[in-house]
């Protein structure tokens, strides 16, 4: 029983710091004071989700608490030890949570992240129901030497694997000279320094039970609900070094019970009662770590050999590359750059030619910018030219894989930074032309049986291609503007959310994008014949009900069949009659504003208040999941301007709050409708910001001032 003893013992330990830690800061600040963690709708989220405890102020979080303790018995059976170990991680939530009542930044100036905003849990949604995240480890105090720890964290970056650190890797991690923000920019290269104690594990399984929340729709309280999505649902597994005290074996406890093999190496002279069969496993050499988890958890990955001499993982996908660690700028802003696709005939590719014309990255002073033209030339049987654009938007992607290279933009605007260390690790203008070679062979090996790569560095030749290009792209924007909902036969499910969402699907149309903003008409067009059996499946649009609202039959049975039942019919073009679901991936979520008869939009990104009294995470909390919320819904950017955008209740005008930055990025597009739909010039200076108002009160003011169309609409409700 020498299991279970520790086990209790350590959540004793937990307890009794988290009863110290509440009792300090209600004697310095009193019961009434306020608890609410930053950026969330979920508050508390681990007392939310097992105890059903919703947590506001000090008072209620002592009995929470209080329930913690209850749930902490000492019975010798697995039920009560793994609940034993979830009341562990709920304690640690509490130790947390108290030092943020004084402050929403407890850790700034420090390289530790702390609490997860509801932002970055959604971030965390694509990526791993696309497998691009394969899974992730929280690897808890200090490594045998740092560079083992260095070996692991690399290991695993290297792998895709998303990692949380706890404790003495840490620092090991910053001595090996592995550069920390304890910011985003952490979150986006996927290593994240979480804590330097054990109880900030409260953080990660606060994200654990949000996820479930927000994709899969379990709610507050369903303790088997919880359980069972954290099991079959998130590919996760936990490392921890030896020596184990008891209170890291309790929150192993905890670990196990929501489906995470726990992998030591701890050899202690009773190691030998701790086995347990894929949960609890001792690897003496941590060499093997890696395999061990990912064999434990039943993860599989899928390598694609590029012949490159950095380190090729989505876990770059988010790095950044500063001006002074940059070697070469490829800036498409101020010079001739871009990327672009081509099919040609057969007999027109030597497969895997990687051509240069003009002088090489070594070439180019250290610092200085560059021109770069890629043309990718791909040839197949099943080709066609309707896939080029779907194969240049993954450039972005591919090449951001590559350690040490950061790329942005698309076509003509690309960016492309290669920094000193991949420089100097012999990182050159064709290892590019390696990168897109391997990636489009593997990833459309069913169309593309050749493939060649030619780039282009002279200025000369690069703005001669760069006329070329855009000749290109016009024409196929000019194709693109003329396809309609109304102009194809058919439309097309998405149902790649469904690992973390299992009822949602999403219906794309030519008008109407994925809600995740990464799935067009195009792509899903792509993806079914790339993958008939795949996400994306047709959907016939002969049975119109309702064209004011967008109902088709075909559509209906589609989502019932796609949704196992969970949802009956949809609308298209509606938010207040069976709108769309949602997953929880979704670029934006728009909501009814009663004041103004309009509906105010933010995007995820933006962290202040709304109009509606909400942030982006507590609107995004009334929809996800694959349930259906008339009034809010979950939707990408781009569907903002399209004509089908709320047509049911009068279009586009009906908008009248957008974040600054998002409106600024879409004023183009937007005004260009309006101008159509209307007979309106400047229509983006009609719609408020938060520089304008975030109270309903003034922004009807406003709304009168500017002539808002949405003033002249017929009433919402």
């Amino acid at each position: 029983m020498r299991l279970f003893d520790r086990v209790f013992c350590g959540s004793d330990e937990m307890l009794a710091k988290a009863e110290e830690s509440l009792s300090a800061i209600i004697a310095e600040c009193g019961e009434d004071a306020p608890m609410i963690l930053p950026e969330t709708a979920y508050n508390m989220a681990c007392s939310l989700a097992y105890a059903g405890k919703k947590i506001s102020n000090l008072r209620e979080l002592r009995e929470a608490l209080d329930i913690i303790k209850g749930m902490m018995g000492k019975e010798y059976n697995t039920t009560n030890i793994f609940r034993t170990g979830v009341a562990t991680a709920m304690a640690a939530e509490v130790i947390e949570a108290c030092k943020y009542v004084k402050t929403s930044t407890p850790y700034e100036g420090t390289v530790y992240h702390g609490h997860f905003t509801d932002a970055e849990v959604r971030e965390l949604g694509v990526p791993l129901v696309t497998g691009d995240i394969p899974g992730f480890v929280v690897i808890i105090d200090e490594a045998p030497s740092d560079e083992e720890a260095m070996q692991l964290i690399k290991g695993y970056q290297s792998r895709g694997i998303f990692v949380f650190l706890i404790g003495g890797i840490i620092e090991q991690a910053v001595r090996s000279g592995f550069q920390f923000t304890g910011g985003l920019d952490d979150f986006k290269v996927r290593v994240v320094a979480t804590g330097e104690d054990i109880w900030s594990v409260g953080h990660i399984i606060s994200l654990v039970v949000r996820a479930a929340m927000i994709f899969g729709a379990v709610q507050p309280g369903d303790w088997d609900g919880y359980m069972d999505y954290t099991f079959n649902r998130i590919r996760a597994f936990v490392n921890a070094f030896a020596p184990l005290d008891d209170i890291t074996v309790a929150c192993g406890g905890g670990a196990i019970a929501l489906g995470f093999p726990v992998i030591t190496n701890d050899e202690s002279e009773d190691s030998h009662m701790w086995r347990v069969p894929k949960s609890l496993l001792i690897q003496p050499n941590t060499q093997d770590f890696i395999e061990t988890s990912l064999e434990a958890r039943d993860i599989k990955l899928k390598i694609t050999n590029i012949d490159i001499p950095v380190a090729y993982s989505s876990a770059f996908e988010g790095e950044i590359i500063r001006k002074k660690d940059t070697h070469v700028d490829i800036d498409g802003s101020r010079l001739d750059c871009f990327e672009l696709v081509q099919t040609k005939e057969l007999t027109e590719v030597e497969d895997h030619a990687i051509i240069l014309e003009g002088p090489d990255i070594d070439e180019f002073e250290p610092g200085s910018k560059m021109n770069l033209a890629v043309i990718v030339e791909v040839a197949g049987k099943n080709i066609q030219t309707d896939f080029e654009p779907v194969f240049e938007r993954k450039f972005h992607n591919f090449i951001n894989c590559a350690e040490g290279i950061m790329h942005t933009g698309q076509r003509d605007m690309i960016r492309i930074r290669v920094s000193n260390t991949a420089f100097a690790a012999g990182f050159r203008a064709r290892h590019i032309g390696e990168i897109l070679y391997a990636k489009v062979k593997s990833e459309y090996g069913s169309v593309v049986d050749k493939c060649q790569v030619r780039i282009f560095t002279t200025p000369e030749k690069c703005k001669e291609e760069r006329a070329f290009a855009n000749t290109v792209f016009d024409k196929r924007d000019a194709r693109l503007a003329t396809l309609t909902d109304e102009s194809v036969d058919v439309f097309y499910t998405c149902i790649l959310c469904q690992a973390f969402s299992p009822s949602h699907v999403c219906i794309v149309t030519p008008e109407r994008l994925g809600l995740c903003g990464a799935v067009s008409w195009l792509d899903a067009k792509a993806t079914n014949e790339l993958d008939p059996t795949g996400p994306c499946q047709i959907v016939t649009k002969e049975r119109l009900i309702d064209e004011r609202v967008g109902r088709y039959e075909d559509v209906n049975e589609a989502v019932q069949q796609y949704s196992h039942g969970a949802l009956e019919q949809v609308t298209l073009y509606s938010i207040l009659e069976d709108p769309m679901t949602s997953c929880g991936c979704f670029e934006c979520i728009c909501g009814i504003e009663p004041f103004s008869n309009g509906f105010v939009i933010v995007n995820r990104e933006h962290v202040g208040m709304t109009p509606l009294g909400m942030t982006f995470s507590e609107m995004a909390s009334m929809t996800g999941g694959g349930v259906q919320t008339p009034g809010y819904m979950g939707h990408g950017k781009h569907f903002i301007a399209s004509k089908k955008f709320l047509k049911a209740e009068g279009g586009m005008g009906r908008v009248v709050w957008l974040p600054k930055a998002l409106k600024e990025q879409l004023r183009t597009k937007l005004d260009a409708t309006a101008k159509e739909l209307y007979g309106i010039d400047n229509f983006t200076d009609m719609i408020a910001d938060e520089t304008i108002t975030e109270d309903p009160e003034q922004l009807l003011e406003f709304l009168t001032s500017v002539g808002h169309p949405v003033l002249e609409m017929e009433p919402l409700l």
